[in-house]
């Protein structure tokens, strides 16, 4: 089973107060590129892995798919799903994405943000992910980016010049993870790039685009910031398709 840390009162209190957490889709800085990659919502039959506060539920039910379920581990995160949601295309099922079981061929798309790298048997999840799409469907995804997972002690280095690094020595070594972010103990799963795109073609997807996504200009001039994903990408953002055959 997954490691459920959104149930976490002290992580789910600090994680409700995000930009993203507040402000939905609109909080979230990758947000348009990973929209570039979705097919027109029109009449599909969509899922969301991870689905959260609901907030890409809603909005494909709003740009006109036929249905959508979203799914999650966390009850604290479907409440507050149920809560805000009055569609009744929109569906919320609380469960595990290490045991995620879905009939074949019912779903158009299937959609996750930033839940992936929580998943220990990845394989196992696409293979069911392949199954539930229809050929021809599509399966967009993000996971923060395995530069940043890597470390297995995370963090800017400052160096004896003043140039702050981030350290890169366990890259190659995947596995779990044990961070402190918001509470300790959080778990997340480290896999390289070529471990990610090899078992999505294994279990026949083709690649469609990968994306090690960096803030524009524009989101530059209001977050200065921002410009250390620059130097250290933190999303990876994927879109395949299943093959015909």
């Amino acid at each position: 089973m997954a490691q459920n840390i959104y149930d976490d009162p002290e992580f789910f209190g600090a994680y409700s107060n995000f930009r993203r957490s507040v402000l939905g889709l609109d909080g979230a800085a990758e947000w348009p590129s990973l929209r570039a990659l979705l097919p027109p919502m029109q009449g599909l039959r969509v899922m969301d892995l991870g689905c959260g506060f609901g907030w890409f539920c809603r909005w494909a039910s709003e740009a006109g798919a036929a249905s959508v379920l979203g799914t999650d581990i966390s009850e604290n995160m479907l409440a507050r799903a149920l809560a805000e949601t009055v569609d009744g295309a929109v569906r919320y099922l609380r469960g595990d994405l290490e045991a995620l079981d879905l009939p074949s061929g019912g779903l158009d798309l299937v959609y996750s943000s930033l839940a992936l790298h929580y998943v220990e048997k990845l394989e196992q999840l696409f293979e069911a992910v392949h199954r539930a799409i229809i050929p021809g469907g599509t399966f967009v995804f993000s996971v923060e980016h395995p530069i940043y997972t890597a470390p297995v002690d995370p963090g800017w280095t400052t160096l004896a010049d003043g140039r702050r690094v981030w350290p890169l020595d366990s890259y190659q070594r995947e596995g779990p993870r044990t961070t402190d972010w918001l509470v300790k103990g959080v778990v997340k799963h480290h896999r390289t790039v070529g471990t990610m795109l090899n078992l999505l073609i294994r279990q026949g997807f083709a690649i469609r685009h990968v994306e090690e996504w960096r803030p524009t200009a524009d989101q530059l001039a209001v977050t200065p910031q921002a410009a250390q994903e620059m130097d250290r990408p933190m999303f990876l953002l994927i879109a395949a398709d299943r093959r015909f055959a």
